[in-house]
């Protein structure tokens, strides 16, 4: 898995060191570990981990210039992706883990505390709750999500934590053309706009995926997101 982390990463234009190649060995291990009680991930191969996960997470930082010291939130994070592999590589970013599965969020403060990762937060809570929250909405340069939902759906849960001026990268598969189309209006509701949409195949993988990027242009209505549950089932 190693090697093929260092080569995939340097396909995308970073130099993981050693020290940081054995920060993802750390977590991979524990991934795997908790994996038996929590069912955090069905990847359970570590070559397929270093590139569904991890290369995939890291596609941000080779699509995207983030400045040094950006404040990031991963929505729906999960089992910490992109979140995690982002952190490992950039170290000077200041990340928040939005997850509303406690469980998750108990290995999550495991593998911070394992990897001694600082300026990680940690919060337990639906999206839509945390984006109501003074201290988490419109405060963040990136908000980033890797969830299945469609992109009206994700933009409705992802654009209000971000600042006017930053960012939403949705993480989504191949052939998103129609998809984007379909969410430009909600997309405009919320105070974004489509910038770009990278399509690329996962290096060492051959994978097709796409990243949407969205500016927030405008603060985003005091009626969104709606209560929890509303988004997915009535979509904007």
């Amino acid at each position: 898995m190693r090697q093929l982390l260092a080569s995939g990463a340097n396909e995308l234009g970073m130099n993981l060191s050693d020290r940081q190649l054995d920060m993802f060995d750390a977590f991979t291990a524990m991934m795997l570990e908790w994996n038996t009680k929590l069912n955090l991930t069905r990847i359970t191969d570590p070559e397929e981990i270093a590139v569904k996960h991890y290369l995939d997470s890291l596609v941000l930082l080779a699509k995207v210039e983030v400045p040094e010291g950006s404040s990031v939130i991963d929505i729906g994070t999960g089992a910490g992706f992109p979140g995690i592999p982002l952190k490992i590589a950039r170290p000077d970013l200041r990340l928040t883990l939005l997850d509303s599965v406690r469980k998750r969020l108990a290995f999550l403060e495991a593998a911070v505390s394992e990897l001694s990762l600082s300026d990680v937060e940690v919060v337990h809570s639906r999206a839509e709750d945390a984006a109501r929250d003074k201290h988490l909405r419109e405060r963040f340069d990136y908000a980033v999500a890797r969830a299945v939902a469609g992109l009206n759906i994700l933009a409705e849960l992802c654009l209000p934590f971000c600042r006017i001026g930053g960012r939403f990268a949705a993480y989504k598969g191949p052939e998103i053309g129609a998809e984007v189309g379909a969410a430009s209006r909600a997309i405009r509701i919320l105070g974004g706009r489509v910038e770009a949409v990278h399509e690329f195949d996962l290096p060492e993988g051959g994978i097709r995926r796409s990243l949407v990027i969205i500016p927030k242009v405008k603060a985003t209505p005091a009626g969104y997101p709606r209560r929890a549950g509303i988004p997915e089932r009535n979509p904007l």
